[in-house]
This record gives structure tokens, C-alpha cells and sequence, in this order.
């Protein structure tokens, strides 16, 4: 049986790094050549399998995140980080840091995917644990979870968008509704998961290389204005393409060129070099210092992308082996609430092949003719998809190898803070589905 194997493999994996003490790149590649046999994928093809599944995964990652490890290391060398750290302790008090960091990322982080995001804000959350000796947790996790929500729930974010074009929903009308969701539970969970006691038992250090160790003086740090721009540029040139999507569907060169911009990627090149310029020549720091930061920022990177991405090679067997065949097939007439159904067929398809996208496509194929006659809102199954596919990430997701990475957790540890938090996500979504779906017949929407 298929799921037999996929909860076979993750065992494996677990001991593997866990017992026997394996890096991760290596244990991921050899779980992955090892589903691939017992898939019956054929032995010539599974070279090409892992490489597409770490190249389709670099592929999407690598620019992001290395581009945004440089930007906040140049921030972190500079003191714009620590500036902007120092403003946000000024206005919220060091109470008031978690509220801070929750406000932050879900402002941010609606129209930001979560890892250009998350690798814009974690250096300011670093800097944030250095200056109030807090734990890394208690600060870095309700911006985790923040913007996992936000990703996970909302157009304009992938998933989202892909479930509203195959449901013929509003993308507005989802984002409106999902707002009244995603907000109040993102907002619930991200403040109480870094109080259980199972989490603040966790005391991990900060990664060496991803954050300046210098603590700046006052006059040797940027001004706020100069540091907040920097920080929010790409916020503003992602945001601006996003709502542009949304508002208007023109072919124009200027369409074009404002995606273009707009593009993860090209934002944070774009954001880069205005940083390297200036937190360097203009305020007095050589070339060379500048560079400096984003040669060591790069170092500091290599395990990490490569963890992500054998974490894409182990995805990409799962997804080749048929695994989703399965489940589709296994799922086809259910008598279930099509609400319902959508959430659990993408919450079963994420825990077994761990990417969230493949989840939602799938999911949404495999409802779509319950929708028609059902009096379902089409924005409200696009809700139910995504809330589904955010559940239980685990070791078959690369962003599960990013949170663990970043935040410097064991394996075990990463499970315990970041696969009950995206699982205790979907089912507070999927309840905030339903209560919509009441409040909308009540109203007569």
C-alpha cells in the first residue's frame, strides 16, 4: 500500500538523523533512491527523478533565499537590522515584541511568498534575539507562523490562486473572505505555540553566519528612514505586481514590466544593490566590507539549500511513484460535505508527498465536479483546499528543512514546533471555513 510506504520512509529518515547521527542531504537522497525502488520506479530513471526534484526545488528557492540571506547580512553588517530592531523594541516594548513580530509578518507576508519573506524579516528577529536575550523561538516562531498562514491561506500566493482559476472563484472576494480567517487563528496559534512547554523547552542558538555578532552603537548604525526603506523595498515592488494581478487582467508592456519587478527574485536583486550601496559607499563603508558580507552570507547558505533541496528530490519520488494517483482514486466517491472532502483530500495528499502545491491541484481536480449544484461558494472551496494542504508538514517538505535550518533545530524538535503548528493551522482553518460558509447562508450572500 502506498501511504505504508510513504510512513515507512519518514520512519527511516527519522532514524537515520536522529540516531545515527546522518546529515540531512544524505539521508534524504538515500530515503528518496530507496522509495523510488520500492515505487518501481525503473533504476535508469531514478538519477533523473532525484535531479528534477533538487533542481526544481533549487530552482524555485535558491535566488530567493540566497539573494535575501545577502540582503540581511549586509543589513545585519551595516546596523540597519539592529536600527530597525531597536524601533520596533522603542514601540512595543520588550512585551510587546511577539505582537510586534505577528503584525509584521502578516502585513508583509499577504502578498510575499513565505520564503522571500521569511528570509527578509529573520535577520531583524536574530538581531531581536541578540538585543533582549530572548529565546530564538519565542521570537522567530510567530513570524513563522504568521506568514505560514498567510502563504498557505490567500490569494495571491500559488496555491491559492491555482485552486480559485480551477473553481472559477473571485480571487477578491477569497482574499476578503480568507482574511476573516486567516488573521484571527494565524494570530491565536502564533501567539500561544512559543508558551507551551513543549516549545520553550527548545533553546536553539542563532546560526553563525546568518546575523551580524557586532552590537552597533547608536551613531555608527543608519538612520531608520534609510533602514526601513531598504527593508521594505521588496515588500513594495512584490506587493505592487501582486495587486496589480489582481486588479487588472491587461496584456500591456507595462503589465509586464511591473511582474517583472514585481518577480521574488528580481525584487530582492533589485533591493540588493541598493542596499550594497547604501550601507556601503554612502555611509562610508568600502566595497570590499560589502561584498565581504554577502561572500559569508553565501557560505552560511550551502547546507542549507542543499537540505531543501534533496527535500525536493525525496517530494519528487513520492510525486513520480504514484502516490497521488493513489489517493485520488482511493478518495473518488466519498459521500462527504464538498468542503469537507476538498480539505481532506489535500491534507492527506500533503502529509504523503509534502508539497503543498501538488495537494492543492490535486485536491481541487478531484472535487471540482461536486462543486457544480452544490450551492457551495467556489471561494470558500479554494479556502477548504488551502487550508488542507498547510497540514502536518514534515520531512517530505522542503520548507520543513528551511524552518529546521534557519532556526537551528533537531530534527525531532523541528516536528515538534512546526508539524503540530501547520496541523493545528489546518483544522482551526477548515472550522473557520464552515463558520463563514454559515455566516455567508445566514446573510443570504
Amino acid at each position: 500500500m502506498p501511504l505504508v510506504v510513504v510512513g515507512i520512509s519518514v520512519l527511516v529518515l527519522l532514524l537515520l538523523m536522529t540516531k545515527l547521527r546522518m546529515n540531512g542531504f544524505v539521508a534524504l537522497l538515500l530515503v528518496a533512491a530507496g522509495v523510488a525502488v520500492v515505487r518501481g520506479i525503473p533504476l535508469e530513471k531514478i538519477p533523473d527523478t532525484l535531479s528534477d526534484g533538487i533542481g526544481g526545488q533549487i530552482g524555485d528557492t535558491m535566488l530567493t533565499i540566497g539573494l535575501g540571506a545577502m540582503l540581511g547580512r549586509v543589513m545585519g553588517d551595516s546596523g540597519a537590522a539592529q536600527r530597525i530592531a531597536g524601533r520596533l523594541l522603542a514601540v512595543a516594548g520588550p512585551r510587546g515584541v511577539q505582537i510586534a513580530m505577528v503584525v509584521t509578518a502578516m502585513i508583509i507576508g499577504v502578498t510575499m511568498f513565505y520564503e522571500a519573506a521569511f528570509v527578509i524579516i529573520v535577520p531583524v528577529a536574530f538581531t531581536l534575539v541578540r538585543v533582549t536575550r530572548s529565546n530564538l523561538l519565542w521570537v522567530g516562531l510567530p513570524m513563522s507562523i504568521a506568514l505560514s498562514t498567510m502563504h498557505s491561506f490567500l490569494p495571491p500566493h500559488p496555491g491559492p490562486t491555482a485552486v480559485a482559476a480551477t473553481f472559477h472563484a473571485s480571487a477578491g472576494l477569497t482574499l476578503f473572505y480568507g482574511l476573516f480567517i486567516a488573521v484571527p487563528v494565524g494570530a491565536l496559534i502564533a501567539l500561544v505555540w512559543p508558551r507551551l512547554p513543549f516549545v520553550r523547552a527548545m533553546n536553539p542558538e542563532v546560526p553563525h553566519g546568518l546575523v551580524s555578532e557586532r552590537v552597533f552603537e547608536d551613531d555608527e548604525m543608519p538612520g531608520t528612514g534609510w533602514s526601513l526603506a531598504v527593508a521594505l523595498l521588496p515588500v513594495v515592488l512584490i506587493a505592487g505586481a501582486a495587486v496589480t494581478d489582481l486588479a487588472t487582467s491587461a496584456d500591456t508592456p507595462a503589465i509586464h514590466l511591473v511582474d517583472f519587478v514585481g518577480s521574488a527574485p528580481v525584487a530582492l536583486l533589485l533591493t540588493l544593490l541598493v542596499a550594497m550601496w547604501a550601507f556601503g559607499p554612502r555611509v562610508g563603508r568600502g566595497l570590499e566590507e560589502v561584498a565581504r558580507s554577502c561572500r559569508e552570507a553565501a557560505s552560511a547558505m550551502a547546507m542549507i539549500l542543499l537540505v531543501i533541496g534533496a527535500g525536493g528530490a525525496f517530494k519528487q519520488v513520492l510525486v513520480d511513484g504514484g502516490i497521488a494517483d493513489y489517493i485520488k482514486d482511493f478518495t473518488d466517491g466519498w459521500s462527504v460535505s464538498p468542503i469537507l472532502l476538498a480539505w481532506l483530500i489535500a491534507a492527506i495528499l500533503r502529509v504523503a508527498l509534502g508539497s503543498a502545491t501538488v495537494a492543492v491541484v490535486t485536491a481541487s481536480g478531484v472535487v471540482l465536479p461536486m462543486l457544480a449544484g452544490s450551492g457551495v461558494h467556489p471561494e470558500l472551496m479554494v479556502l477548504a483546499v488551502s487550508c488542507g494542504s498547510i497540514a502536518f508538514s514534515h520531512v517530505n517538505d522542503p520548507g520543513f528543512w528551511m524552518f529546521k535550518e534557519y532556526f537551528n533545530l533537531s530534527v525531532l524538535d523541528a516536528v515538534k514546533a512546526r508539524t503540530t503548528y501547520t496541523t493545528v493551522l489546518a483544522v482551526l482553518g477548515l472550522g473557520g471555513v464552515l463558520a463563514m460558509e454559515q455566516v455567508l447562508d445566514a446573510v443570504g450572500v
